[in-house]
């Protein structure tokens, strides 16, 4: 009795299994081009299939960071476009700042580098960002993105392709401009780099893929699923020290956490502003916190079923 027992829970484990790989989700396959910024990436040479390969399987497999990044671009998405549209540079760069802070807005990471577009400190005080203990700009969503779009102009200027735009944002321009001199490529999909900037490409490419389709890789949301965008009440505009931003946002109606989420330049709880520079504190709408996740706008179609 006990081994026909095991007999037939072995039966049920074993279909378990088969059938949990029956429905496993296997990653798109790589597609003939792809068309990024204006830009035809053909895919029919070894190298360029095997690498975009490697990153759909990536993104397919990785579905907490994946999920999170599609929620939370229904926030930021709207905000952001229309500076890069005023500014001049194409909309799927956007794509940068997903790959480079998954879209959280106080990413850090080790090399020093902060914020959605994850500028270093350097990099964010050369094209217009104040940077130190009290106030950095580079968690500011409006002057970063603005300051972005000035690197990726710069470098377009200089390349004239987007891929290589995108590989030298990722491991900068001198490093971009010194491959290029040795190598004598002018496409960055044609030169040796680092492993990280080589991928980097394909990861914008494949993020691309996955934002404009996310059922290819096996994501489906509702409405309700998506992050809303909290709107904004009023700008306060500032031009002398304040000296306590807790006293702030209680004269404003609303508490010191409301502030800082909605301000994360200011990075300590004073503003200091002896130099009576003009600054602007966002005072988010509370209300609209509390809000109905069935009545979310969707920025995308593409993202709901």
């Amino acid at each position: 009795m006990r081994r026909q027992l095991l007999l037939l829970l072995g039966l049920v484990i074993t279909s378990l299994s088969v059938r949990s790989q029956t429905v496993q989700q296997l990653p798109p396959p790589v597609p003939e081009n792809a068309v990024f910024a204006g830009e035809t990436i053909r895919f029919d040479r070894a190298d360029l299939r095997e690498r975009m390969d490697r990153e759909l399987i990536a993104f397919t497999y990785s579905h907490n960071m994946s999920t999170l990044m599609i929620k939370r671009a229904n926030c930021y998405f709207p905000q952001i476009e229309p500076i890069l549209k005023r500014m001049g540079i194409p909309d799927d760069l956007k794509y940068l700042m997903v790959i480079e802070s998954n879209l959280d807005p106080q990413a850090a990471s080790g090399a020093g580098a902060a914020g959605l577009w994850q500028f270093t400190q350097s990099t964010g005080r050369a094209y217009g960002l104040e940077v130190n203990t009290n106030i950095d700009e580079r968690y500011n969503l409006y002057k970063a993105t603005e300051a972005a779009c000035r690197f990726l102009a710069e470098a377009y200027s200089k390349y004239g392709n987007w891929m290589t735009v995108a590989a030298s944002y990722n491991g900068g321009q001198q490093g971009m401009d010194r491959r290029i001199e040795a190598q004598h490529q002018k496409d960055a999909m044609d030169m040796w780099l680092v492993d990280e900037t080589s991928r980097y490409m394909f990861r914008l490419l494949a993020v691309k893929m996955m934002f404009e389709n996310p059922s290819l890789f096996g994501f489906s949301f509702k409405r309700e699923d998506l992050y809303p965008y909290i709107p904004i009440k009023e700008q306060i505009k500032v031009t002398d020290t304040v000296e306590d931003l807790v006293d702030f946002a209680e004269q404003h109606g609303i508490t010191y956490a409301d502030l800082k989420r909605a301000n994360l330049w200011l990075r300590e709880s004073k503003l200091n502003d002896k130099s009576h520079r003009t600054y602007y504190i966002d005072i988010p709408d509370v209300k609209a916190q509390f809000y109905d996740p069935s009545k979310t706008k969707v920025h995308s179609p593409a993202w709901v079923r």
